[in-house]
């Protein structure tokens, strides 16, 4: 099922609104989410899909700036629809918030692979929610503040586990995917540290940091810089690495090996 919304008018001397595409099966919900943005005086909600593959279809013809996305879905789920929208490979530039119960949904790490500029927990207040999809916007990540270094941990873990295991896709795979899948993540990892050649030590440093979850003041202390040097130090990573945001820049250097493991 997709939902079309009519555009919003715009109010006198203010720029475009942020475009929201609400991504959610539960109906309740989704009426929820649909009431907290459209409520704002720089969104409009251009849309509703209560499936993944609606949702895809949606995002494509409407081109939100926002999908905020439920990553249990029927018919595809949301990562899936999560790497359609943003994976390696796509143009489109619209970011994905994913909305999720992290303690019981393991497939969280899967998103962040998949393309997902940020993470909420579906228990968020309004206002957490909507400062959610304006950060996003920005080209900023979002990882929940209960969850970010956890998840950032937990996603280390997944990607270095020495058995060759990895996060569980939707659906889960069969056996038999131990050394091959080892060997493919060590191809993948010299694939990655090559690309981070084009780093001077400093940029190095900011990743680094920046992968353990710390934000652009917490890196400033520590590396005894102002907050606007670290902004546009994150700024030149992204550019030269080709990343849309901070989440992306997190998820290549753990593939990398090259994050601190912290927790």
């Amino acid at each position: 099922m997709t939902a079309w919304h009519p555009p919003a008018p715009l109010s006198a001397g203010s720029g475009a609104p942020i475009r929201v595409l609400i991504c959610e099966d539960q109906a309740l919900v989704r009426a929820g989410y649909v009431t907290i943005f459209s409520a704002q005086p720089d969104m409009e909600v251009v849309g509703e899909a209560a499936d993944g593959r609606a949702a895809v279809e949606a995002a494509r013809a409407l081109r939100p700036d926002v999908a905020v996305m439920d990553i249990r879905m029927p018919l595809l789920d949301g990562i899936e629809a999560t790497r359609q929208l943003a994976g390696p490979g796509t143009t489109a530039r619209t970011r994905i918030l994913v909305v999720t119960t992290f303690n019981v949904d393991a497939y969280v790490y899967e998103a962040l692979r998949a393309g997902a500029s940020g993470f909420l927990l579906k228990d968020a207040p309004p206002a957490e929610l909507v400062n959610g999809v304006r950060t996003v916007v920005r080209g900023e990540s979002l990882l929940a503040p209960a969850v970010t270094r956890t998840l950032i941990g937990e996603f280390a873990a997944r990607v270095r586990a020495p058995d060759g295991t990895a996060p569980a896709p939707v659906p889960a795979p069969g056996p038999g995917a131990g050394p091959d899948a080892a060997q493919e993540r060590e191809r993948e990892q010299e694939q990655e540290q090559e690309r981070l050649k084009v780093l001077t030590p400093r940029e190095h440093e900011v990743l680094g940091l920046l992968s353990a979850g710390l934000s652009n003041a917490e890196i400033a202390a520590e590396l005894v810089l102002s907050a606007e040097t670290v902004k546009t130090y994150v700024s030149r990573i992204l550019t030269k690495l080709d990343l849309r945001d901070r989440v992306q820049a997190v998820v290549l250097a753990y593939r990398a090996g090259v994050a601190p493991g912290r927790r």
